[in-house]
């Protein structure tokens, strides 16, 4: 069971190192939860942004998949490999559309609780977008020193354990806090990448 889990952690990370695409639905999400855990939603609507934020992860993750696929059965370039590729795409897309559709249409069903939340957005986007800061600090591929990943690991948790006090929800405070961990995992994963290639 632990060596399950493991080999389905590590393709996860390896999705976020390695896929751009992940990356942006990884800090998306975080987004998401900061919105989540800013203003009270129903159950629905709660179940219904977390599970969306799921499937695009899964989507994507299954894309990945696909093109490694692809990849190992074609050496050459073929039509029908690039259709496969752009297809599997084109799946992505439309959840991640469908997806904004959702948390717009959400947002506007409560647009009164948005205005009579105003400061506690105003403390979601104070300490919130710093959060995310370090979360795409630590997802972008760009070479840095390892003090820069372990400041924005500190920060970010920092930032965390600042908004979780006065949560509107536990449960997206803790899907940012799982994010959060990802980013780090990724991090690591692509300095150690790195290591091994300079070696």
């Amino acid at each position: 069971m632990l060596a399950s889990f493991l080999h389905a952690w590590n393709g996860l990370i390896h999705t976020v190192v390695h896929q751009r695409n992940m990356r942006v639905h990884l800090v998306s999400a975080l987004l998401v939860g900061l919105v989540g855990s800013g203003i009270e939603l129903g159950l629905a609507e709660k179940v219904t942004l977390i599970f969306c934020v799921l499937l695009i992860f899964f989507a994507e993750i299954l894309n990945s998949a696909l093109e490694h696929l692809v990849d190992l059965a074609t050496r050459h370039f073929d039509e029908k490999a690039r259709l496969t590729k752009d297809a599997a795409a084109a799946g992505v897309l439309v959840l991640a559309t469908g997806t904004v559709v959702i948390f717009a249409a959400i947002l506007v069903h409560n647009w009164q609780t948005v205005l009579d939340s105003g400061p506690q957005i105003a403390r979601q986007v104070a300490l919130g977008l710093p959060l995310a800061l370090c979360v795409l600090v630590l997802v972008l591929p760009r070479p840095r020193s390892v003090w820069v990943d372990r400041v924005a690991v500190v920060g970010g948790a920092v930032l965390l354990a600042a908004l979780a006090p006065r949560t509107a929800s536990s449960v997206f405070t803790a899907m940012n806090a799982g994010l959060l961990v990802v980013a780090g995992a990724a991090a690591r994963q692509r300095r150690l990448e790195r290591a091994r290639q300079h070696r």
